[in-house]
């Protein structure tokens, strides 16, 4: 009996470790082609190697990297991978080069070379810790920090802290819910998401101020769960109109990423937009991204998703025809370009103009929505409930975890 009561405990204590552990830190991608940076901590350094070895700094230590090794600060050392704790406070640190293409052709593709322009130095500062290795000659940049701090650095780089403070408190749990989901899925990575918009957008401490704080703090540990798991808690700026089904654009079947009606956000700038591209634009960019096109004759709609928006596009081209899905379509022109495949396609001679509604994938959460609804007094779980149909609150402390 006592050997059955000691080994329930056991398991007990494995089971809350593991929960623990994946959500008390998340692991943050913020760079993976980096040529030189330079480190520091606000009262100094301590520098762990792979073997074990721990180095102090109290200055800034520059790392790049050497066949295979970190150089820092001109010494080149046998491991290819460190970690930088700060004695205290934050670490910063500032990318001062990329690994680049050594040279470029200008837009004619005559076969000039056209020189790249000087890169601009990209600075953070973080909490946790900073692991830098080297693989393929160039620098891939971990932070590990706290899963609360991490989602106080997501807040303000996808949401204005300005907007009402529900509005906010509904970003934070997507946000958190989110990081959550991707590291049960992704335990065997070396990272559980990306500081961009590939996942979501962390700028470390940067914009995060009371407002913030106080919203993920309010909030701190509650997820989005469906059947006791936390969500693909997607989130996009503006659906101007129905939310998409999540089937539709990435081939999942979810069933609480299906399409709500959202007439919310008429005050979003991408509500309505208009865009005018060059067909010599369009080809090159569908080349670009390995889409073979001869000379485009037309461009139009060729199906569309229960909610209105482009699932299949059609291109006339010189060299016959090509059916591309909506969102690859705006992929290869660019997301910031045609902000959504929700449009309308007019030729005006040589000229392509889409005049479209709304911003993003719409799958999920509408953020402007959001917004109109904290605005009127809808509180945040109330909020999360309506774009998330058939999903609970819960905190994390209730969840039991598995990859």
């Amino acid at each position: 009996m006592k050997y059955l009561f000691r080994l329930m405990l056991a398991m007990l204590i494995w089971c809350a470790t593991d929960i623990a552990s994946a959500t008390e830190s998340i692991r943050v991608l913020l760079d993976q082609q980096v040529k030189k940076m330079t480190v520091q901590g606000d009262q100094g350094l301590i520098v762990t190697f792979a073997n074990g070895e721990r180095r102090s700094a109290t200055r800034p230590v520059t790392v790049s990297a050497a066949t295979g090794h970190l150089v820092m600060n001109g010494t080149r050392f046998q491991s290819p991978v460190a970690v930088f704790h700060a004695r205290g406070g934050d670490v910063s640190a500032v990318i001062t080069a990329h690994m680049r293409p050594t040279q470029s052709r200008d837009s004619s593709g005559v076969g000039k070379q056209a020189p790249l322009p000087p890169e601009s130095p990209q600075s953070f500062r973080v909490g946790g810790s900073l692991q830098i290795m080297v693989r393929d000659g160039a620098l891939i940049v971990i932070n590990d920090i706290h899963m609360e701090e991490y989602v106080k650095g997501v807040v303000p780089s996808e949401m204005s802290a300005g907007w009402h403070q529900e509005a906010l408190k509904v970003q934070a749990v997507a946000t958190r819910t989110y990081a959550l989901y991707q590291r049960v899925s992704n335990a065997g990575r070396e990272f559980d998401v990306v500081a961009s918009t590939q996942d979501q957008v962390y700028r470390g401490r940067q914009g995060v101020d009371d407002r913030v704080q106080h919203a993920v703090e309010t909030t701190r540990g509650i997820v989005i769960t469906y059947q006791n798991a936390p969500i693909l808690a997607a989130f996009s700026s503006t659906a101007a109109g129905p939310t998409e089904d999540a089937m539709n654009v990435w081939s999942k079947d979810l069933p609480y990423l299906k399409g709500v009606e959202c007439p919310f956000n008429e005050n979003s700038p991408y509500y309505q937009w208009r865009v005018e591209l060059p067909v010599q634009s369009l080809e090159q960019s569908l080349r670009k991204h390995g889409i073979p096109v001869g000379t485009i004759a037309t461009v139009t709609p060729f199906l569309y998703s229960r909610a209105g928006r482009v699932d299949k596009i059609r291109i006339l081209h010189s060299d016959g025809e090509i059916i591309l899905r909506g969102q690859d379509f705006r992929k290869a022109v660019g997301y910031s370009i045609i902000p959504s495949t929700q449009f309308e396609i007019e030729a005006l001679g040589r000229m392509v103009v889409f005049a479209g509604r709304g911003s993003g994938h719409a799958v999920g959460l509408c953020q402007w929505g959001a917004k109109e609804l904290a605005d009127q007094g809808y509180a945040y779980d109330a909020i999360l409930r309506y774009y998330f149909p058939g999903t609970e609150l819960q905190h994390t402390t209730s969840l039991h975890l598995s990859n």
